[in-house]
């Protein structure tokens, strides 16, 4: 690792209006159009990286929900590059996977929460299990599955910036679910909207059978990047981390 130290982390989160939730996503949008197919490819590796690992029995699908989130992150990482005014690399997909143990363990953690909200509400409503994917997906009807999804997403608000501290920042571990968490009780109407926004999306990409979500996934981490900044007052893009 470097032995640069790291910039002060920003730990306390603002309250922003609801409308701010909106201008996020036109952030979003255009953190993305500066380099839309280096953005395409790493949705792309995202969800060819989830489809790889469930199909494989057995260890697959637990495996999944330990490299796909990491894999996810490459993602964030373009975000800060596009907002340095760098290009983005399809290099940023392997960035998580050297951020250190502790970074590491937040960001699969996060992604777990949100898994775990959408395998009880997936047991509750029909009685399946989200870890043998190919009943799962037979079993659930499309009202079905944007129930369960939806249901993620919300689980999700309350972790949304975990990533962004511990990958940008190198904040602790318990330090980065707490003010997140803090961000989120003082954001929660914002963070709603954002929340219906991003269902809109999902929506969208599960209506084009799958195809939009190679959209919809570089703009959900792009602003959730834009989030992260408005929230917590972050001015300049994070230059690029040191790596463990």
């Amino acid at each position: 690792m470097s032995g640069d130290s790291p910039p002060p982390a920003h730990l306390e989160a603002g309250v922003v209006p609801w409308r701010h939730a909106l201008t996020w996503y036109e952030d979003a949008m255009r953190l993305v159009k500066r380099a839309p197919g280096t953005w395409a490819a790493l949705s792309l590796l995202t969800l060819v990286a989830e489809f790889v690992l469930e199909a494989i029995p057995d260890v697959g699908p637990p495996l999944g929900k330990v490299v796909v989130p990491l894999v996810a992150c490459g993602m964030l990482y373009a975000a800060a590059a596009s907002d340095r005014g760098d290009a983005p690399s399809l290099r940023h997909a392997a960035d998580a996977f050297r951020a250190g143990a502790s970074a590491v363990a937040a960001v699969v953690v996060a992604g777990l929460v949100t898994f775990a909200a959408e395998a009880f509400a997936a047991w509750w409503i029909a009685g399946v299990n989200l870890l043998a994917p190919d009943s799962a997906a037979a079993a659930l009807s499309a009202p079905q599955v944007g129930g369960v999804y939806a249901i993620g997403i919300l689980a999700s608000l309350p972790v949304t910036f975990v990533p962004f501290h511990v990958l940008f920042e190198r904040v602790p571990f318990g330090t980065a679910f707490a003010v997140s968490w803090n961000a989120f009780v003082g954001n929660t109407v914002p963070l709603l909207v954002y929340a219906a926004a991003s269902l809109v999306l999902l929506v969208f990409g599960l209506a084009t059978m799958g195809i939009g979500l190679v959209i919809a996934l570089p703009l959900w981490a792009a602003s959730s990047y834009a989030a992260w900044k408005d929230v917590f007052g972050v001015r300049e893009a994070p230059a690029a981390p040191a790596t463990a």
